[in-house]
């Protein structure tokens, strides 16, 4: 697979997820589950996704203005664990606006463009990694954090969408 072929994975099986989410309880996505310092609910980790997205491609890859900049009361939010009380609707808006950001982004990852190397916004300038790298972190990332609100939503007595790779490859019969 490649970086489009596994980005399009990832909107089959947000559309899955989303569906899924748009009729849970309000009182089970806000409910906190996990300790630590960022995460705490089903919604701080909805929220993580696209912003994570959202800063690596247009902050570090693109250095321009992040698309959250357009929603001032996430951005005000700060990083978690401060999202609660945020109406799901509004988490999954923001999640398309960065969905499709990325889709008219993705085109522009031409061989040169993949190889060249960013600077890592954290390292003053220090660090930098091979931009390809990078964008498979971003991929894997939301993997991630979406296995994570499986375990939560199962947590909490609903069946989670069964978003496995292969539900969603093109299978011809033999």
């Amino acid at each position: 697979m490649n970086i489009p072929e596994t980005y399009a994975y990832l909107i089959r099986a947000r559309r899955d997820l989303w569906a899924v989410l748009e009729g849970v309880p309000d009182e089970v996505l806000s409910r906190p589950m996990l300790d630590g310092q960022r995460f705490h609910c089903v919604k701080d980790l909805i929220l993580h996704i696209p912003m994570v997205e959202d800063s690596w491609i247009h902050e570090d890859f693109l250095r321009d203005t992040p698309i959250w900049a357009a929603y001032p009361a996430l951005e005000q939010a700060g990083d978690g664990p401060f999202f609660a009380e945020f109406p799901l609707a509004t988490l999954l808006d923001y999640w398309r606006a960065v969905e499709a950001s990325t889709q008219r982004y993705l085109p522009s990852l031409s061989a040169p463009e993949l190889g060249r190397m960013v600077t890592l916004g954290g390292s003053d300038g220090k660090d930098a990694a091979v931009l390809d790298g990078l964008v498979w972190h971003v991929l894997i990332h939301e993997m991630r954090h979406t296995a994570q609100i499986g375990v939560m939503l199962r947590l909490s007595g609903i069946k989670p969408p069964f978003l496995d790779l292969l539900n969603y490859l093109p299978i011809t019969p033999k």
